[in-house]
């Protein structure tokens, strides 16, 4: 399956050491170019930027859809709207985790999953526990709402 992933789930996965969940469950993952500008170029040191960088699984590729980017570009930050256009154009789930970005990708039809799918996915085949890999994400920054926590530990 090929994905387009948006930066905060590379930034979020590294920063819990479980980056290589995208290789290990998708065939393909591209990233738009602004999104490897924001991850490496403008991330510098920070969570992602070398392993987008030392990636060779990982694809940079230009969105065709200039104008649909501009125009999404008005409600969401420039790499959510090449993310969501590039996932358009190639067919591909896409891994978003802002709500904005999310909302407006369903919108166009484009099937999407986040870190957290990911997450339950590796659970569900016993590669991590789902309640502390949660807790370390939450640790590390990312937001999940108290009754978003409390439904996912007690789905497992």
């Amino acid at each position: 399956m090929i994905i387009v992933s948006n930066s905060t789930p590379l930034i979020a996965l590294s920063k819990i050491g479980l980056f290589d969940l995208l290789k290990e469950y998708f065939d393909e993952v591209l990233i738009p170019n602004e999104v490897y500008e924001e991850v490496v170029i403008r991330g510098g040191n920070l969570f992602g930027a070398m392993e987008v960088k030392n990636s060779k699984w990982i694809k940079v590729i230009e969105v065709e859809n200039k104008l649909a980017v501009n125009s999404l570009s008005m409600h969401l930050g420039r790499g959510e709207a090449e993310a969501i256009i590039l996932a358009k154009e190639k067919n591909a789930l896409l891994i978003i985790d802002d709500k904005d970005g999310r909302t407006i990708a369903t919108d166009l039809g484009i099937l999407i999953t986040g870190s957290v799918g990911l997450l339950m996915l590796a659970a569900e085949d016993r590669k991590i526990d789902l309640k502390k890999t949660l807790d370390e994400l939450i640790a590390s920054g990312f937001r999940l709402s108290k009754s978003e926590y409390k439904k996912l530990i007690r789905g497992k």
